[in-house]
C-alpha cells in the first residue's frame, strides 16, 4: 500500500468521526434555543457530553536485546525509540528484555513463572506455533473485530496477513507484517576474473564446474600465483548449493510431495568432485560460519561467493578496499538437472507478534498494535526524526541527512520495526535507495542490488523449497522429534563421503541415510507431509504464492 493510500484509509476514519460530531452539532431542531415548547425565561441547560480522556493502558512488550546500543544512547529497555514509544502511544509500557539468540530459554522461563509479557515479539514461527499448541497464547479474531482500527484495516486489504495467522483451529493468534519481495541470498562473482580467464557467466551447474576450475588454475587475478579459491560452500554457499540442486528436504512432484533423496545425491556428488579436485576450501566444513569464505572473498582469494543480503555492503566495500580494480556481478543460480531456481528471499508477509493467553489488557495491547501499524509511527521507527535523521528526496523518499549519525541514534532500533510494513512505502522502501548514486562506490552497489533483484525477485525462478520456512506446515510434536533424532546423523553420513574418498562413496552416504531415516520413522514425516498436501496445500502459502503478492 503506497503512503497516499495509508493516508486515505486514515482520513477515511478521520472524517467520519468529524462528521458524526457535526451532524450532532447542526441538528439545530434539537437545541433549547430553538425549541417551542421551552418558556422564553426557562433556564437554558447545556447538553452537551462532557469527553474524558481515554484511560492509558498498563502493559508488557518484550524487546530483543542484541547488545548493539550504544551506551550514549541507555539500554535496550530505555532509550530515546521506548521514550518516543511510551509517550506517544496509547499505554505506558514496560519493556521486557528478551536476549536475541537465546529468546526461547528466557521464553520458556518467563511463561513458566506467569511472568511473560502481554504482547510478545518473536521471528521463530516454530516457536510461536509451540506456544499455541501449549495454548500459551490468545486467539486475537474478536480482538482485531471489535477494538482494532488500523491493524482490521490492514487485514480487509491485505488478506495474506489473516491467512498467514489462522492456524488449523480456524483462530489467528499473529499479528504480521508486509515486508514486499525482497533478496536475501545473493551469489556473486568476480566478473573481472571471468574476464580473464576468458569464460562467459555459467548458466548450469556443469558451466559453473569449469568457472571454478579456472577460477584455481588459470590465474584469475593475474599475479603468477596459483593462490585463489573457485567457490565458498560453507554457510550461506551452502545454501545456495542446496537451492541449486532443490536438495530442501520436500518437494512437490506430481499432485505429492517426496522427499529429495536423489537430489540430494546430485548436490553431494557435486561438492564432492569440488573438493576432490581441490576447487574449493578444503577445511569448509569446520568454517560453520561462513567467517574463513567471506575473508577469502574480501581478500580477494574467491572468486564465487555466496553473501547475506544484510551484510552485502559491507563485504562489497572490503573487497574494494582491499583490490580497487576489483569487479562484482550478481548471478541467477546456474540451474542443474532438476531445473533453476532462486535463493532465498525475504519472507513478503510475515508473523511476529502474539499475545499471551494471560494478558491483563487485551484491548490495552490491541490499541498499542493499532499504533505501532500508524503510519506516522512506522515512518519514525523506520527512518528516525524528520529533519533530524532524514529528509525527503526529489523522488519523496526518506534518506538518511547523516549516516554516522543515524549508526548512533537509529540503526540499532530495527527489533522494534517488528510490525512495521516497509511495502507500504512504496517504491521507497528498495534497499538501494539507501545509497547514493553519485557516488562511485555506492553506484556499483546500487548495480548489484538491480541485478539481484532482477535474478532472484522472478517467478520464473521461484524459491525451491515448498515455501519460505515461516510457512512451513506445523508437524506434530512426536514427528518434529524425529526429525530432530535425525538430521544431525544424515548430514554426518553426506559430510563423511565427501572426506572418505573411494572408501565411502555418495552412494554409500545415500544407502546408509535412508536405512537410518527409516529405522527413525522418518516414513511417518514422509506421509505427514504427502496427507497435508492433499488436504490443506490449496490453503497454503506455496513458494508460487509468494510472487504473487502485489504490495
Amino acid at each position: 500500500m503506497s503512503k497516499n493510500k495509508m493516508w486515505t484509509i486514515f482520513l477515511s476514519v478521520i472524517l467520519i468521526s468529524v462528521l458524526a460530531i457535526a451532524g450532532c452539532s447542526n441538528n439545530e431542531a434539537n437545541t433549547p434555543s430553538n425549541n417551542k415548547n421551552v418558556a422564553p425565561n426557562d433556564e437554558k441547560k447545556d447538553t452537551s457530553e462532557v469527553v474524558e480522556p481515554e484511560e492509558r493502558g498498563d502493559i508488557t512488550v518484550s524487546v530483543y536485546d542484541r547488545g548493539s546500543v550504544p551506551p550514549e544512547e541507555g539500554t535496550i529497555d530505555k532509550n530515546r525509540w521506548t521514550d518516543f514509544l511510551i509517550e506517544n502511544g496509547p499505554a505506558d509500557v514496560e519493556f521486557v528484555v528478551i536476549p536475541r539468540w537465546e529468546s526461547r530459554e528466557k521464553y520458556n522461563v518467563l511463561f513458566a513463572s506467569g511472568g511473560a509479557p502481554d504482547l510478545v515479539f518473536e521471528f521463530d514461527t516454530t516457536y510461536r506455533n509451540s506456544l499455541i499448541t501449549q495454548k500459551q497464547l490468545m486467539p486475537i479474531n474478536d480482538l482485531i473485530e471489535e477494538h482494532s482500527v488500523e491493524y482490521k484495516a490492514l487485514l480487509e486489504q491485505y488478506p495474506i496477513l489473516r491467512k498467514l495467522a489462522t492456524r488449523a483451529d480456524g483462530n489467528m493468534y499473529e499479528f504480521g507484517r508486509l515486508n514486499g519481495l525482497g533478496t536475501n541470498h545473493l551469489l556473486w562473482v568476480r566478473e573481472d576474473w571471468l574476464e580473464n580467464v576468458g569464460l562467459p557467466v555459467p548458466t548450469t551447474t556443469e558451466e559453473l564446474y569449469a568457472v571454478l576450475d579456472a577460477f584455481v588454475n588459470d590465474d584469475p587475478d593475474k599475479n603468477n600465483k596459483k593462490d585463489t579459491l573457485g567457490m565458498g560452500v560453507s554457510f550461506v554457499g551452502g545454501n545456495l548449493l542446496n537451492q541449486m540442486f532443490q536438495d530442501v528436504n520436500y518437494k512437490i512432484q506430481g499432485d505429492t510431495i517426496v522427499r529429495t533423496w536423489e537430489n540430494s545425491f546430485a548436490k553431494s556428488t557435486f561438492i564432492k568432485k569440488l573438493y576432490t579436485d581441490k576447487l574449493i576450501d578444503q577445511d569448509f566444513l569446520t568454517d560453520n560460519g561462513g567467517e574463513k569464505a567471506k575473508q577469502d572473498f574480501i581478500t580477494g582469494k574467491l572468486g564465487v561467493y555466496g553473501v547475506n543480503g544484510g551484510d552485502a555492503f559491507n563485504i562489497f566495500e572490503g573487497l574494494k578496499t582491499n583490490v580497487p580494480t576489483a569487479k562484482v556481478i550478481a548471478i541467477p543460480l546456474p540451474a542443474s538437472e532438476f531445473g533453476q531456481f532462486g535463493p532465498v528471499i525475504n519472507n513478503p508477509a510475515q508473523g511476529t507478534a502474539v499475545i499471551n493467553a494471560n494478558a491483563k489488557d487485551p484491548v490495552a495491547v490491541m490499541k498499542y498494535v493499532d499504533f505501532l501499524v500508524r503510519e506516522s509511527t512506522m515512518m519514525t521507527l523506520n527512518y528516525g526524526i524528520e529533519g533530524e535523521h532524514y529528509k525527503i528526496n526529489d523522488k519523496g523518499c526518506a534518506v538518511p541527512i547523516d549516516v554516522d549519525k543515524n549508526k548512533i541514534e537509529q540503526n540499532w532500533n530495527s527489533d522494534m520495526r517488528m510490525l512495521v510494513s516497509p511495502a507500504l512505502f512504496g517504491d521507497c522502501r528498495h534497499k538501494k535507495n539507501e545509497y547514493d548514486a553519485n557516488n562511485p562506490l555506492h553506484k556499483e552497489f546500487i548495480d548489484l542490488i538491480e541485478q539481484a533483484d532482477a535474478a532472484y525477485l522472478n517467478p520464473a525462478t521461484p524459491l525451491a523449497e515448498l515455501t519460505h520456512g515461516e510457512h512451513m506446515p506445523v508437524l506434530p510434536d512426536d514427528l518434529k522429534l524425529i526429525i530432530t533424532n535425525s538430521q544431525e546423523q544424515m548430514t554426518a553420513f553426506y559430510q563423511q563421503a565427501l572426506l572418505g574418498g573411494s572408501k565411502y562413496t555418495v552412494e554409500q552416504a545415500e544407502k546408509d541415510a535412508k536405512a537410518f531415516w527409516e529405522k527413525a520413522g522418518g516414513p511417518k514425516v514422509d506421509a505427514w507431509y504427502a496427507e497435508w498436501y492433499k488436504t490443506s496445500g490449496q490453503d497454503a502459502i506455496l513458494a508460487k504464492d509468494l510472487y504473487e503478492l502485489k504490495f
